[in-house]
């Protein structure tokens, strides 16, 4: 249980608020929410060829489908690496 600074208990929009300073304070503004952490957990796992597996239960999904639906474009580069590794790996014609 966490609780604010004077005691009460902590609920979203204190969690909020405290995020909003973290980022203004950062340098970025303060339009960010902790929500966004999770888009950009997945972008950042995602880029690094992180398998969509791997990615979805530390963001809360049971399986992977919320995960590619949400996170489509982030995935995008992932599948278009791992199109083009099979390409060379069974020799692309196109390629030759």
């Amino acid at each position: 249980m966490f609780c604010t600074s004077v005691g009460t208990q902590l609920d979203a929009s204190n969690v909020r608020r405290a995020f909003r300073k973290i980022t203004k304070e950062a340098g970025i503004g303060s339009a960010w929410t902790p929500r966004e952490l999770r888009h950009s957990f997945v972008s950042i796992m995602s880029d690094q060829g992180v398998p969509i597996e791997t990615i979805a239960d530390p963001v809360g999904n049971a399986g992977t489908s919320v995960t590619k639906a949400v996170y489509r474009l982030q995935l995008r580069p992932v599948i278009t690496k791992g199109a083009h590794t099979m390409n060379i790996i069974l020799g692309d014609s196109r390629h030759g």
